[in-house]
């Protein structure tokens, strides 16, 4: 029974991967409407012919990744409890330790590592084709430092969820998704303040904006807007990317500001000062504390939603899984591939609310800077620069965007402008 279901779970995969790659290279349509052909939306009208080939080419590669990806998480999950590979991780933590938490560690740093070599692969792939996209300017070896600081602090993270995890299911096998959830809002809080200053730094140096003109600029800005804010952050990021990037990370006292240096040699700085208003709308509009409380939200229904499912699961194909209850440290790829399922069916929620807190925050931008020139030309300089489709494929938006798309974003700005222009005259 259990290879069967091995067999056709690979089968149905395989068959997945060839609908999306129909869907997004055949089926999907990402011309531009007739109504926007000839507007500054148009990227035939901001990039040349080798560019848009360029764009094209790469945003469907790059997007069939994506939807490969999270589906081989649960294919690699679901293999793991199949061929028993899960309850061998828990044997060999058993038969190395006699400590409880030891035997918990060794079972993590096996399943991560399985995981990571199964994934590998998906991944290289996907770091060599910005490579050959000139999207990434980052060397193999640059690019692994970054792979082994990933896998190290998940694994760190992923030791402590798990060890308390798993004590509350075995304390309490009918509430842990409740108590869980309740000590996964300190320790979110916790990550979040703490990133700035302890994780952001090992993989990047940050340091004063040097362009002290424009950090005062900057802070002007912030402080019309009533942002509490000594210092504008720059981040060497040129020596791995050609994208753009701006943003406010952390909260509290360790709330930045943050340039990407690749976004300062590219944009002049009047589009600068248009990006930055962008992100301290997040700020003013309290959408990072907003983001928080809907994951919270979200992620009390889906350990909700997990907790139910793999007691279901468990009772019905226990014996294909070689586990026998929830509280067995042999059923944690269950819980992840369960949470990870949900995590997915819940990001065109995550994502739409996400559009709407940008559609706001490209508006408070051009209202703070009046200045739809400089607004418009940022867009399709960020455009340009990461290859990106103006008019992306629905199921695209849907999934991946958290941003509106630079079609919906340049044609709002246009219309600014337009009725900036009418007013003025």
């Amino acid at each position: 029974m259990a290879r069967k279901m091995g067999f056709y779970a690979v089968l149905a995969y395989v068959l997945y991967g060839f609908l999306v790659y129909w869907y997004l290279f055949y089926l999907a349509d990402t011309s531009l409407p007739f109504e926007y052909q000839g507007s500054k939306a148009d990227p035939a009208t901001f990039m040349d012919g080798r560019e848009l080939m360029l764009s094209e080419e790469y945003s469907k590669v790059r997007n069939l990744l994506f939807f490969l990806s999270a589906p081989l998480e649960w294919l690699i999950y679901f293999l793991i409890l199949l061929t028993g590979l899960s309850k061998a991780f828990k044997k060999w933590g058993k038969d190395t330790t006699k400590n409880k938490y030891g035997r918990v560690a060794i079972y993590v740093i096996w399943l991560s590592f399985f995981s990571y070599l199964a994934t590998f692969p998906l991944s290289y792939i996907s770091y060599n084709l910005s490579r050959t996209y000139n999207i990434s300017t980052q060397s193999f070896a640059s690019w692994m430092k970054d792979e082994l600081i990933d896998f190290w602090i998940n694994y760190g993270m992923m030791l402590v969820i798990v060890a308390v995890l798993y004590l509350l299911i075995k304390k309490s096998r009918r509430f842990w998704w409740l108590f869980a959830w309740l000590l996964s809002v300190p320790f979110t809080l916790f990550i979040m303040f703490v990133q700035p200053i302890l994780i952001d730094p090992l993989y990047n140096d940050f340091y004063p904006l040097k362009d002290k003109e424009l950090e005062t600029k900057i802070l002007e800005l912030a402080n019309r807007a009533e942002i509490p804010s000594e210092h504008v952050f720059e981040v060497n990021m040129a020596e791995k990317t050609n994208a753009l990037n701006a943003y406010v990370t952390g909260i509290g006292s360790n709330s930045r500001i943050v340039l990407w240096d690749t976004t300062l040699n590219r944009l002049n700085d009047d589009q600068i000062l248009f990006i930055m208003a962008h992100e301290m709308a997040h700020y003013v509009e309290k959408h990072l504390y907003i983001g928080i409380a809907g994951y919270l939200l979200l992620s009390l229904v889906g350990l909700y939603l997990t907790a139910r499912l793999m007691n279901w699961l468990i009772s019905r194909w226990g014996n294909e899984f070689k586990i026998k209850d929830p509280g067995d440290l042999a059923s944690l790829p269950l819980f992840l591939m369960i949470l990870s399922m949900l995590a997915f069916a819940s990001s065109p929620l995550s994502n739409f609310v996400s559009r709407y807190q940008e559609a706001r925050a490209d508006r408070y931008a051009i209202e703070m800077t009046d200045n739809p020139e400089a607004a418009i030309t940022s867009f399709q300089e960020l455009s340009k620069a990461g290859l990106s489709q103006v008019n992306p494929p629905l199921l695209v938006k849907i999934f991946r965007y958290g941003h509106p798309t630079m079609l919906e974003r340049i044609s709002r700005l246009e219309e600014y402008e337009v009725k900036k222009r009418n007013n003025d005259s």
